[in-house]
C-alpha cells in the first residue's frame, strides 16, 4: 500500500467524517434549533380534526426542513392520537422537539378572562363567549342552571350578582360549570373580613350590596360622586321611600337607548321598577364596578333624599332634602334637556 494511496484514503475518511458532523448539525438544528419564525396561537377544540391543527402551526415553522422534523417526531409521539383541546402559545424561536411536546403532554397557555360591564345575564354570557372555547348558549344556559345556582349560593336569576370586574386567568377551555365555580371562588376572596364587617354599617346583604351598586353604577358617571348618591340610596331606603332610579326603569323596559324618562315610563309594570315598587329590585341591573361596591359599604352620611342631574350636563348631581328643593333642581334640568331636543 503505497503512501499516496494511504493520503487518500485518510482524506476520503475524513471527508465523510466532516459530512456526516455536517449531517448531525443539521438534524440537530432540524429538531432542536430555532424552528418557529414568529409567535403563533393554535385553537383545539373537541371537532379539531388533526390536519387542521397542523396547518395551524405550519405557516410558522422557518424552513421545509423544520415542517419535515416535525411531522417525523409528531409521528413518532403518535400526535395524531393524543393532542388535547386548548389554547397553545408558542414563542418565536421555539424548536420543534418542544412544539410537539407541548402538545402531546397539553401544555396550554391561559387567557386573560375579562369580567367588565355588562347589564344582562346575555350580554355577560356573549361577552365571556368571546374569550374562552364556550358559546354564549351554553354559557347563559349554566347561569341559568337551578341545581348549579344552589351549589353557587345564588337564587333565581341572580347569578350576575358573583361577577366582580376584574381580570382572571383561566384555560380556554374551561367548562362553563367550572368558570362559574372560579367565578364564586373570585367573589368569596373580594369579600373579606374588612368588607364584610362593613355589611353591618349599610344594614345590606352581600347580594342587596350587589344590587345597590349595580344602580349607583349606572347613574353616576363621576366616581367621586358614588358615595353621596349610596347615602341618598340609603336614606330612602331606610325611610321607606321609593329609591326612584331612572336605570331601574331603563332595565325594566329593556331600552338602554332612553336618555330622557318621561313619566309614562314610570308606570311601566315590572318588579325591576323603583318608581311604584319600594325597596331594591329583584337583582342587579348589571355588573357593578368595584369602585361602586365599595361606595355602598362606605356610603356618605348626610340627609339627603333626592338628587338630579346638573343643569350644565357636566355629569353631576345638585342634592336636596326636601321635594320642593329637588323640584326646583329638577326643572332647570329639564329646561337644559329641552334646549337640545331630547325628547326620549
Amino acid at each position: 500500500m503505497t503512501k499516496k494511496f494511504l493520503g487518500q484514503l485518510f482524506r476520503g475518511a475524513a471527508l465523510v467524517g466532516g459530512l456526516a458532523a455536517a449531517a448531525l448539525i443539521v438534524l440537530y438544528s432540524a429538531f432542536y434549533g430555532k424552528a418557529l419564525d414568529k409567535e403563533v396561537v393554535v385553537y383545539i377544540t373537541p371537532q379539531s380534526e388533526y390536519s387542521a391543527i397542523i396547518e395551524q402551526l405550519r405557516p410558522s415553522l422557518r424552513s421545509n426542513l423544520h415542517r419535515t422534523a416535525f411531522d417525523f417526531y409528531a409521528k413518532r409521539l403518535n400526535l395524531e392520537g393524543r393532542f388535547r383541546t386548548g389554547r397553545y402559545l408558542f414563542h418565536e424561536g421555539e424548536s420543534v422537539i418542544r412544539a410537539v411536546r407541548k402538545l402531546v403532554l397539553g401544555e396550554q397557555s391561559p387567557v386573560k378572562l375579562v369580567v367588565g360591564e355588562a347589564r344582562t345575564l346575555p350580554q355577560l354570557a356573549g361577552k365571556l363567549a368571546k374569550q374562552i372555547e364556550a358559546d354564549s348558549a351554553t354559557l347563559l344556559s349554566a347561569m341559568r342552571n337551578k341545581q348549579l345556582r344552589k351549589e353557587l349560593g345564588f337564587v333565581k336569576d341572580s347569578t350576575i350578582a358573583m361577577f366582580i370586574p376584574n381580570t382572571y386567568e383561566v384555560w380556554w377551555d374551561i367548562t362553563p360549570e367550572r368558570l362559574l365555580h372560579r367565578i364564586k371562588r373570585e367573589y368569596d376572596h373580594f369579600w373579606n373580613e374588612e368588607r364584610t364587617a362593613k355589611l353591618k354599617r349599610c344594614r345590606l346583604s352581600k347580594y342587596e350590596v350587589m344590587t345597590l351598586a349595580s344602580i349607583v353604577y349606572e347613574e353616576v358617571k363621576i366616581p367621586s360622586e358614588m358615595r353621596m348618591i349610596a347615602g341618598v340610596y340609603i336614606n330612602r331606603l331606610r325611610g321607606g321611600i321609593a329609591i326612584g332610579a331612572c336605570p331601574t326603569i331603563k332595565y325594566a323596559m329593556g331600552d338602554f337607548t332612553l336618555q330622557r324618562i318621561l313619566h309614562k315610563h314610570l308606570k311601566y309594570r315590572s318588579p325591576f321598577n323603583t318608581y311604584i315598587n319600594r325597596g331594591l329590585p329583584p337583582a342587579p341591573i348589571c355588573v357593578p364596578s368595584v369602585a361602586a361596591i365599595d361606595a355602598v359599604l362606605d356610603y356618605a352620611e348626610h340627609k339627603y333624599l333626592y338628587f338630579c342631574a346638573r343643569p350644565e350636563l357636566d355629569g353631576r348631581h345638585n342634592f336636596a332634602r326636601t321635594l320642593k328643593e329637588h323640584n326646583v333642581n329638577a326643572q332647570k334640568y329639564a329646561k337644559a334637556i329641552d334646549k337640545l331636543r331630547i325628547k326620549n
